[in-house]
């Protein structure tokens, strides 16, 4: 494994795009089994990068004397909240690199998104979901202090269609 030096937690920026559209196809073909458009997906990643209204990148880079390397990644995305007056911020695209994984990375990302959150009197709290039967990503989520919803997500996809479950489709009678 190998070892963590100076671990920076920082906005992503323009020149990080391609890093994060490889992050980010990693992600979805690892917990979903999805392959990713990639032109597609480094469009979306370059319009979220420089259209803060929409959300932002945080990464986690390690830095090697002049040498800087990502090793994580997660994406904030907004929601309003009439009940609270205040907006949700929604943590979504987690991905740390498989080789920096049990190091403490998505936790410093998350620990930076926390404080940062919180010194802003309009975000009203933070928000993530993540894939029903992701259980090791549940298990760290719940370590940094998040617990899980009374809600559940429903969604109509005009991009990525899934298959219907079984259980999902409404009775045929």
């Amino acid at each position: 494994m190998p070892v963590l030096d100076h671990l920076n937690v920082r906005l992503a920026r323009p020149e990080d795009a391609a890093t994060i559209a490889s992050f980010s196809a990693a992600m979805a073909l690892e917990t979903e089994g999805r392959r990713l458009d990639r032109d597609r997906l480094h469009l979306g990643t370059i319009a979220l990068i420089e259209t803060p209204a929409h959300g932002f990148f945080i990464v986690a880079e390690q830095e090697q004397g002049d040498r800087r390397q990502l090793l994580g990644q997660l994406m904030i995305t907004y929601e309003w909240s009439d009940w609270r007056n205040g907006t949700f911020w929604w943590i979504q695209s987690v991905y740390v690199d498989p080789a920096w994984r049990r190091q403490s990375v998505f936790r410093r990302m998350h620990e930076t998104v926390m404080a940062t959150a919180k010194t802003n009197s309009n975000v009203c709290g933070v928000r993530l979901y993540v894939e029903e039967s992701n259980r090791a990503a549940q298990a760290v989520y719940r370590r940094v202090g998040l617990t899980p919803s009374s809600y559940a997500i429903f969604e109509t996809d005009f991009v990525l269609a899934r298959p219907q479950r079984v259980e999902d489709r409404p009775n045929e009678a």
